[in-house]
Formats: C-alpha cells, sequence, structure tokens
C-alpha cells in the first residue's frame, strides 16, 4: 500500500485483510489508523469481503470515491498507478455513479487472468487517458481466445481493481446478491457501535463463500462500466506464473532459487525454500517446481490456476492445514 503515498494519505486507506494477519500488517503499516482495518473473522472468499468494506463505507462516506486494490500484486510503474486512479476518481466524480475498471495492456498471452472488452473509441478523456465504454467480460478463456484477445487491440487485462462510489456498489450488492447484502446489514447496523464485534463474529463465518465477480461483477450492465487501460507493468506475484513473468530476463530463460542445478531445458519456475538437498531439473519447459518444508509442488505452468482448486479440495481432510 506505501505504492500509494504521497498522493493518498494512510488516513483514507482501509486495510481488508484475515483477523490472524493484522499484527504483521500492522507492523509493515503503522501509520494506518486501528480504525481502518476491517478484519475477517474467517475466509469466505472475496465476495463478502468486498461486501463487508462496502457496507461500512456505504455507511460512513457513501458519496466519496472508493478504489478496491489487492494487496499481493506487484507495479513497477507506481507513479503511472496513481495517475490512473487520480483519473478514475475524477471520471466517477463526474459521472456520480457507475463503477470504472483500472485494465492493463496485455503483454502476453495470459491465460489465467480476467479480460475486459471495451470500445476502442474514447467516450471522453481524463487526466490524459482515454475513457473507454465496457463491452464484455471473460474470466480465463481458453488459449485460442487468449491468444487472439493479444493481438485485436480491442481486449485488456482484468487486474480486478475497480473505482466507484459505495452507495453505488451497495446498491449493486442488494440487487445481485440479496442474501449476502441482507446478512451484511446486520453487521452495517452494528458498525460504530458495542454490538459490532459480536454481530461480526456470529454473522460473517456463516456468509456464502462466493467471489466478488460472480457475485457482483459480472452482473453489472456493461452500461454501467468504464474502461481506463494503461500499462504499469503490473504482475500477479500472488500467481506463481506470474511471478515467474515478473523476474524473468525473456521468456524463454527459466527463473529459480536455493538449491537448483539445471540442465537444458526453458520457460520454468523452480523456487527450492527448504534449502536441505539440491534439485536437478533436466530439459524441463513451462514447469512450476516449488519445493518447501510443508509441499513439493510440480506442475505445469499453463495449469497453474487447476492449484486453487486442489487446495480447495483440502478442506475436511488431514491436509486441511495447508489450505
Amino acid at each position: 500500500m506505501k505504492r500509494l503515498y504521497p498522493d493518498f494519505d494512510p488516513a483514507d486507506i482501509y486495510i481488508s485483510t484475515a483477523k490472524k494477519y493484522r499484527d504483521i500488517i500492522e507492523g509493515q503499516l503503522p501509520e494506518i489508523p486501528d480504525s481502518n482495518f476491517i478484519l475477517e473473522p474467517e475466509m469466505r472468499d472475496n465476495g463478502p469481503a468486498v461486501g463487508l468494506i462496502t457496507a461500512i463505507l456505504a455507511k460512513t462516506a457513501p458519496d466519496e470515491s472508493m478504489a478496491i486494490i489487492w494487496g499481493d500484486h506487484f507495479v513497477k510503474n507506481e507513479d503511472a498507478f496513481k495517475n490512473m486512479l487520480l483519473a478514475a476518481d475524477d471520471a466517477i466524480q463526474q459521472q456520480n455513479d457507475g463503477i470504472i475498471f483500472l485494465a492493463h495492456t496485455p503483454r502476453f498471452a495470459n491465460q489465467n487472468l480476467g479480460w475486459i472488452e471495451y470500445d476502442l473509441r474514447a467516450s471522453a478523456h481524463v487526466r490524459g487517458y482515454d475513457l473507454h465504454d465496457l463491452k464484455s467480460f471473460k474470466y480465463r478463456p481458453d488459449m485460442e481466445l487468449v491468444e487472439k484477445y493479444t493481438k485485436d487491440g480491442e481486449h485488456a487485462w482484468n487486474l480486478g481493481y475497480f473505482v466507484t462510489k459505495p452507495r453505488f456498489l451497495w446498491d449493486q450488492f442488494a440487487k445481485y446478491a440479496p442474501k449476502l447484502h441482507e446478512d451484511l446489514t446486520k453487521i452495517q447496523n452494528a458498525y460504530g457501535t458495542l454490538r459490532y464485534g459480536s454481530t461480526l463474529a456470529e454473522v460473517y463465518p456463516k456468509l456464502e463463500k462466493i467471489s466478488f465477480d460472480n457475485a457482483v461483477i459480472e452482473k453489472i450492465p456493461a452500461s454501467q462500466g468504464k474502461i481506463i487501460v494503461s500499462d504499469i507493468g503490473w504482475s500477479d506475484v500472488g500467481a506463481w506464473e506470474a511471478l515467474k513473468e515478473s523476474l524473468e530476463d525473456s521468456k524463454l530463460h527459466s527463473v529459480t532459487k536455493g538449491e537448483v542445478h539445471m540442465i537444458g531445458g526453458k520457460d520454468n519456475l523452480i523456487m527450492d525454500y527448504q534449502g536441505k538437498k539440491v534439485i536437478v531439473a533436466i530439459d524441463l519447459e513451462d514447469m512450476l517446481v516449488v519445493n518447501t518444508d510443508d509441499v513439493l509442488l510440480i506442475s505445469k505452468k499453463s495449469s497453474a490456476s487447476k492449484i486453487k482448486k486442489v487446495v480447495e479440495g483440502f478442506v475436511g481432510t488431514k491436509y486441511e492445514e495447508l489450505t
């Protein structure tokens, strides 16, 4: 979050995270006020997480600009990123309602991201950026489509970043995720009172596990969305294949860490966090190998999107502590 300084004041930055991470994040960001930590008592996917912060801001600052930014991403060009946010802020204040998506010029055919289709003609210009009309979303398209999207100039990576107003987004929860909205309203009503902690602990763990995209974003009419597209040097380093792309000199080169000895091969990410034995890799291509104290992951890099399903499958098994 420090990439937002000094254009955005720490008092205006809210941290939404699991309760167990609070001490770690406070140590990293001591300037964020205690009251700006919105803590989830239990993980319920990012639909309820976004809904919780939206419910709170819809109560305390309904007509202020609200930006959702994910914390596990890497941005090389921080100035460009802040300028995009400021442009989106101007745009949402001018049009009052709707949602402004921040999208990224595609660098390569990435099958593990969502994509946004937009109108090439700019509908407006804000702070030097073109504002485009939204056409459609496509989450993790097949490789044939991804290769087409990369070349056609009408599609961009969907970063999951957007700027809107809490009042507008809260209305979308009511319209498209009514049960989630109803339950979160109980927490919203208790916020700022002595009942907040107990209400949060009682209601939140029972919320439906659902992604924010599935709950709301995919259902908002395209007519209510605008897009700013730019290259900010973004990578989702929370995904192994994206970490490789952000560290590589070229796609043909392999990226390694720790005790790794390679013979031949190309385009691999091999990370040894254990350090107890040497990893020998011979003629590998497009592979992920990650060695930790708990898990040895071996996967095609192009299959990295399946890792989440594997982890989800550990729930209720002897491997649940790895989730």
